[in-house]
């Protein structure tokens, strides 16, 4: 068995620690104490890392081709590594969730997220497994688009470093029983 484990964001510094990035940042943390590097492959046009755990081969990634072109990397890792897609879990930022906030899903549409429109344009299906963090709506009439690519404020940062450290033990049990459904169960909320 083969999973991948997948966080949407934009490449580049200019991007780091953005609302829009939850998804790099999530993945991040999750592969920290994995002791994962990531390599930047360009034929797949993502950054990846990989490890052992249980016997089973596991594939963290993070796509390279901005937000709104995520499914080309998605759907080209899947076909080369020959991936089930319910093997896979897509992390990323979902603006319609009080900040923090964390809800786990095993289909549904896009809701307006161009990374995942994009998933499911290049997979044919929008039933894949899904963990969706909350940013919160756009603040003082802010636009969505700065709202998105701005950092999270202090208010905020504790908040997402709990989410982030809750998403951290999700993913971790998930990859230890191999079970989304249990996973939901228990963590969904």
């Amino acid at each position: 068995m083969v999973k991948m484990i997948v966080g949407l964001g934009n490449p580049g510094t200019k991007y780091d620690n953005t609302k829009h990035n939850i998804g790099f940042m999530a993945v991040d943390k999750i592969v920290k104490e994995l002791d994962v590097t990531f390599t930047e492959d360009k034929n797949f046009k993502a950054e990846v890392g990989s490890t052992f755990l249980n016997g089973e081969k596991i594939y963290f990634v993070k796509p390279t081709t901005f937000m709104n072109n995520s499914g080309i990397a998605v759907k080209a890792l899947l076909t080369y590594y020959n991936i089930a897609v319910e093997d896979m879990i897509i992390i990323y930022d979902d603006l319609d969730m009080e900040v923090g906030k964390i809800r786990f899903r095993q289909k549904g549409s896009a809701g307006g997220h161009n990374g995942i429109k994009s998933i499911i344009a290049h997979i044919g299906t929008q039933e894949f497994d899904r963990i969706k963090i909350g940013i919160g709506r756009p603040k003082h009439g802010m636009t969505v688009v700065n709202h998105v690519l701005g950092k999270f404020d202090q208010d905020d940062q504790i908040a997402i470093e709990n989410t982030l450290d809750k998403v951290d033990d999700a993913v971790n049990f998930y990859l230890q029983s191999g079970n989304f459904e249990q996973t939901m169960q228990k963590y969904n909320g």
